[in-house]
């Protein structure tokens, strides 16, 4: 089954960054965001991923390109006139990836439209964002996914607000919660799609997924909604990426379950 990463977006509420290098290769704890995503997937098994790329794509095929000598100590010996690279403490990913070229200014629906041809005869696939982590289980999603029978799962999530919140009344103040967790579901992303989804989509590059299709299939009764209640952080703003390294830095990495 694989795995649809949306990779090619410019970004621009994280222009610190990605003035230098696509969103998905920010790196936390010294990894690239699209690698800590991608180990999520492979932790439970599902190894084959589709990377749909438009801003700098190419310092994404870089990246893996090069990843063994990227990731692990390796000699080059040059003394026999041809290099030859000999890896040291060798764990690479047993990961296939496709890299599709999906256009630069490619709305998010017209860039899973372009990549139908690589979903092949396969009924269902993930989606999710190049941006986000979380301590989901994702065969769990899939399960509920197959169990709810609708053309799309999508992975809903009660973030923190950013600001504290007051109840008034009278005009006087009841009571202060800094910072409370949302009562609101939000969309985190982490999407199960049955191949229907493609009905829904065009490919002329401006067909918005989180607009006209999603809301079509949920008009028809037909988007289902996974509930995650617990770790989920996206790399939106320079702060969000301060935020998860802090999390990083403390050890405190609930998202890296193939560490335990």
């Amino acid at each position: 089954m694989k795995t649809v990463i949306l990779c090619g977006g410019r970004g621009t509420r994280l222009n610190e960054e990605t003035e230098f290098r696509p969103k998905p290769l920010v790196p936390i704890g010294g990894r690239p965001i699209i690698w800590h995503i991608m180990k999520l997937y492979s932790y439970f098994g599902f190894n084959d991923f589709i990377l749909c790329l438009g801003y700098k794509g190419e310092m994404i095929k870089q990246y893996f390109l090069s990843y063994d000598e990227l990731a692990h100590d390796f000699t080059l010996a040059l003394d026999s006139g041809k290099k030859k690279i000999s890896h040291h403490n060798h764990q690479t990913p047993k990961w296939r990836i496709t890299f599709a070229d999906t256009g630069l200014e490619t709305e998010t629906g017209s860039r899973v439209a372009r990549i139908k041809k690589y979903i092949g005869n396969d009924k269902e696939f993930f989606l999710t964002y190049g941006d986000g982590v979380a301590n989901i289980d994702i065969k769990k999603l899939l399960t509920y996914h197959r169990t709810k029978k609708k053309i799309v799962t999508v992975t809903g999530i009660q973030p923190t607000n950013p600001f504290g919140v007051i109840e008034a009344e009278a005009g006087l103040v009841k009571s202060f919660i800094e910072k409370p967790q949302s009562k609101d579901l939000t969309s985190g992303g982490f999407f199960v799609c049955s191949r229907k989804l493609f009905d829904y989509l065009s490919d002329d590059g401006s067909c918005i997924l989180e607009r006209e299709p999603l809301r079509a299939i949920a008009k028809e009764g037909q988007l289902a909604v996974y509930h995650h209640n617990d770790f989920w952080h996206c790399v939106d703003t320079l702060k969000d990426v301060k935020g998860l390294a802090y999390h990083y830095d403390r050890g405190h990495r609930p998202w890296m379950l193939w560490e335990r």
